[in-house]
């Protein structure tokens, strides 16, 4: 059965309210789904937007980052950010410019991110983010050496304070406008995998193995 949580004041969505969904398996749905997240945080009083790939963990969040970016320098301790996931689905062109609409998937995250310290929980958290990316990968290449380990950092955000926002469904116009003469409908969007491409390096026999010739995104 799914989890339904309550919204907060901050959580809580106010426009179109009807398309605000609090459950944990939706919003796990989303974030699964997705491969770039964009993470909001406030820096010396200038606010900064950066996308950066992404895992979950039951009810974590792990963030991938370099030791050299803005964000993680003001990390010595715990600090305030929104995490947004966005999956589109579709253009919904509606008879009037005014009720044109998308078809989306939406999770914002609030909460206090923190470094990853311990070894173990970090090693765990960069295979959450390759396998979310994509399944399969991590046992079959190299893994991160010790070298490699710390110039990588990873932020953990628990998954508490959050909310889905979904829209479905053809357009909505106004009733005067239905008999106004032009198309109107639904786009439908996905996001596709392409042929695999060879490296040009690749030791002598080695094919694209499975998960990435049959790669597929979870809707």
């Amino acid at each position: 059965m799914s989890q339904t949580e309550m919204p907060t004041g901050r959580t809580r969505v106010v426009r179109e309210p009807h398309r605000g969904v609090y459950d944990r398996e939706t919003a796990n749905r989303i974030l699964d789904g997705g491969i770039i997240c964009h993470v909001g945080f406030v820096a010396e009083g200038q606010p900064y937007v950066i996308p950066t790939s992404y895992g979950r963990n039951g009810n974590n969040l792990y963030i991938h980052g370099s030791v050299a970016s803005r964000m993680l320098r003001q990390l010595k301790e715990s600090v305030p950010v929104c995490v947004t996931v966005t999956l589109l689905d579709g253009l919904v062109l509606a008879r009037s410019v005014f009720n044109h609409s998308m078809n989306y998937r939406s999770v914002v995250v609030l909460g206090k991110a923190s470094l990853v310290e311990d070894g173990r929980e970090k090693l765990e958290a960069l295979r959450a983010i390759a396998e979310h990316i994509i399944p399969g990968r991590w046992d079959d290449a190299r893994q991160p050496n010790e070298r490699e380990l710390k110039q990588t950092s990873v932020l953990k955000l628990p998954i508490e304070e959050f909310s889905a926002k979904v829209r479905i469904g053809p357009p909505i116009d106004d009733e005067e406008d239905y008999s106004f003469p032009t198309w109107a409908g639904v786009l439908p969007l996905e996001l596709r995998a392409g042929s695999p491409i060879d490296d040009e390096r690749l030791v002598a026999g080695q094919t694209a193995p499975g998960y990435v010739r049959k790669y597929a995104r979870a809707q």
